[in-house]
């Protein structure tokens, strides 16, 4: 059996920004991360709009809020530090209806909240800044930003590794166990005993926790964000981020037009129950995760809640002509050709038996262990603030 002071399962962004900032606080300690993929940031990480998100959604009493702005932050100077190329190209709200304009009013509200600086401009100003884009008008956030989460979190991975951590990729976990004085984590290949267990499974977190012996209400269930890009020659078809208003009352900010750092354009994502947790091509299906969903109530009372928004994902997800009206509210020049296949993600949203959908960072703690149930967008974004607070907390249990 292998022992290290500290044990992160999880080799995402949050995972590895986690590790990262143990050994910056504890320099010295002993540290093994386990990655149950045979690659870094292979599932959320890897499979997201690359966008550095200012926070002006977030309940300003959320971790959310309060992680997103630092983590904006930070992101942009450990970029720069680091030499990985990061733009800020800002973000337009655009409203295409009475009712979204008047949720600008409130996302204005919240953005002064934050101390975020935004700009209001009408139906004129919006057609001048970005002529392909058509709205009653929009909320303009210039801090919102782009990046290459994959690049980060692989210079996580370095810095890991050069401050003495271990990164061990392909190493599923099947065993955890906690006694008094440490945590024993078990892979099929090999046994790891830790003083101090950090959880930051993503898509497996449930799982993870149960194998832990935890108690909770929370089941992941994955939702299958499904995007589209358009064509090399429309690389400048805008120049801002294009988002829909969002609604309020749904955890997903919609489809959304992202320039990347790449230099294309993705269209999406739509959010459609998945039937596989890390299956990514059309109509992937897992047994396992489909029974064990199936069986868990807070699922039916999500869907019975939002019938009419699954039934519409699922139209847009079937059809590529809905998907494409969806699309042509902010960008009504956009046609069936110009939406190129692109790979599609999955996100872990964390629902509870009562079928509460949690918006927030959710944790559960035991003497030695952190469990992190819930990270959900903008985690990428705020990666090193959230790493920075569990690290805290880890380090503090064991100088206690």
């Amino acid at each position: 059996m292998k022992h290290s002071d500290y044990c992160v399962v999880g080799g995402g962004i949050v995972g590895l920004a986690t590790a990262y900032q143990l050994l910056r606080k504890d320099p010295g300690a002993s540290l093994v991360l386990l990655e149950a993929a045979d690659t870094l940031a292979s599932h959320q990480t890897g499979h997201n709009s690359g966008v550095v998100h200012s926070g002006i959604y977030y309940a300003p009493d959320s971790l959310k809020a309060r992680f997103s702005k630092a983590g904006a932050q930070q992101t942009k100077d450990f970029c720069r530090e680091h030499g990985i190329r990061y733009e800020e190209p800002g973000k337009l709200l655009v409203a295409t209806t009475a009712l979204e304009s008047e949720r600008l009013a409130a996302l204005e509200e919240r953005a002064a909240i934050h101390g975020l600086d935004c700009e209001r401009i009408d139906q004129a100003e919006l057609r001048r800044r970005e002529p392909n884009v058509a709205g009653l008008g929009a909320l303009f956030i210039p801090s919102t930003g782009i990046v290459d989460y994959p690049a980060v979190a692989r210079k996580l991975a370095e810095l890991v590794t050069a401050s003495g951590g271990q990164v061990i990729t392909g190493a599923r976990v099947s065993a955890i166990r906690e006694t008094p004085d440490r945590v024993e984590v078990a892979t099929p290949e090999e046994a790891y005993s830790c003083g101090r267990l950090v959880v930051c499974a993503g898509l497996q977190s449930d799982r993870l926790a149960e194998l832990a012996g935890l108690d909770t209400d929370v089941q992941i269930i994955p939702f299958r964000g499904e995007y589209f890009e358009l064509p090399a020659e429309m690389s400048g078809y805008v120049r801002h981020l294009i988002y829909p208003v969002p609604d309020p009352a749904l955890p997903f900010l919609g489809v959304h037009l992202t320039p990347t750092v790449a230099g294309t354009i993705t269209v999406g994502p739509n959010a459609v129950l998945g039937l596989s947790r890390e299956g990514y091509p059309k109509f992937s299906v897992n047994v396992r995760d489909v029974a064990r969903y199936a069986r868990f109530p807070g699922l039916w009372r999500v869907a019975r809640h939002h019938a009419a928004t699954a039934v519409r994902e699922v139209r847009n997800s079937l059809f590529k002509g809905s998907y494409l009206k969806e699309c042509q509210k902010y960008a009504p020049g956009l046609a069936a050709a110009d939406l190129l296949p692109y790979e599609a993600g999955i996100r872990a949203q964390a629902v509870r038996r009562d079928g509460t959908l949690i918006h927030d960072f959710l944790l559960a703690e035991t003497d030695r262990m952190i469990h992190v149930l819930n990270a959900p967008s903008p985690a990428a974004t705020a990666a090193l603030p959230i790493g920075g607070h569990l690290a805290s907390k880890a380090a503090l249990n064991r100088a206690a």
